[in-house]
């Protein structure tokens, strides 16, 4: 899938018709996504910054073959609904990555397929936390193969869940609104995903 000139003209090093100004003067990504609706060529800056933090989500998810199409759908969505986004309701980040989601959707039979491949194989052990060691193995596609079956059995809502916390990083607030549920849903559906991850990680489980 290919994204319209006004959000492809730039990658992700930030060349083209992004937004220039100085660090302490910059726009903000609400800013940013207003003035596209007059200039879509604004819309670039959105691209730029975060073009890499929803591919390394999506990747670590669908795996990068799948992940450039469904980043080229999320960010052209984005480009067409940015003038029904309201700053109310939270940033433009977590707007991005409910989008990345929503699309992840559909294709969660070919997430759980790539968990279940991945089980398959060997992998490294990764130092650090409970959500680091899920990111890094997740992103680096080298699951310990108890890890990936885990997350392959883990329903698509609590795999939403953790994965956003895991992967995109995302506040418990910022989750709530990607995925219009209360917060304590939130923490809920964390607590159970990690209680069953958590068995697949045996080492260096403390303190969580």
């Amino acid at each position: 899938m290919t994204i319209p000139s006004e959000v492809s003209h730039a990658g992700p090093n930030g060349r083209g018709g992004s937004v220039t100004a100085r660090p302490d003067t910059a726009p903000t990504d609400a800013e940013v996504l207003a003035a596209s609706v007059r200039d879509g060529d604004r819309f670039t800056a959105v691209y730029d910054r975060h073009y890499a933090d929803v591919h390394r989500y999506v990747a670590g998810r669908l795996g990068p073959e799948a992940a450039d199409d469904v980043v080229a759908e999320t960010f052209l969505a984005a480009f067409r609904r940015r003038a029904a986004f309201d700053p109310c309701r939270g940033s433009v980040r977590p707007w991005l990555f409910g989008i990345a989601t929503n699309l992840i959707a559909q294709h969660r039979r070919t997430e759980t397929r790539r968990y279940r491949a991945l089980a398959r194989v060997g992998a490294d052990r990764h130092p650090g936390g409970h959500d680091d060691r899920v990111a890094a193995s997740v992103s680096a596609e080298r699951l310990q193969p108890s890890l990936a079956r885990a997350l392959a059995a883990l329903s698509r809502k609590d795999r939403d869940v953790v994965l956003l916390k895991a992967l995109a990083q995302l506040s418990h607030e910022e989750i709530a609104g990607v995925l219009g549920i209360p917060y304590g849903t939130v923490g809920s559906r964390l607590n159970r995903a990690r209680k069953k991850l958590r068995a697949a990680l045996p080492a260096h489980t403390e303190g969580l």
